[in-house]
């Protein structure tokens, strides 16, 4: 559990993008991509083709250090994480085109 917000995180675990490629997933309106080397791996051709951008964040799983250097990459994760998500939940995303949507959220990811 990461400490600082409280959340749960039993049962919750990292997913290939093989398991959204089955017949009876749910279909995907948008996909971020967040692992910090994803942006060189040939990404997969999405069932239902959603948006999709790459957010890149460095893994605070990989990291080797304190427990607090280690918390504190968690914490960065997270924060990043939610201001990207709070960007992308603010548009406007019923009066945006779909080149404008997929501008927008590109530009997220790097901000």
């Amino acid at each position: 559990m990461i400490k600082f917000v409280h959340l749960p995180t039993d049962g919750l675990r990292s997913k290939s993008w093989e398991e959204f490629a089955k017949p009876e997933a749910p279909k995907m309106d948008f996909v971020f991509t967040v692992c910090d080397n994803a942006a060189q791996e040939l990404c997969p051709i999405w069932p239902g083709q959603p948006m999709t951008a790459h957010w890149g964040v460095p893994d605070p799983a990989a990291l080797k250090g304190t427990s607090e250097q280690i918390e504190r990459a968690f914490r960065d994760a997270y924060l990043i994480l939610e201001r990207r998500l709070s960007l992308f939940l603010s548009l406007p995303l019923a009066s945006l085109e779909k080149l404008a949507i997929q501008n927008e959220i590109n530009r997220i990811g790097v901000s």
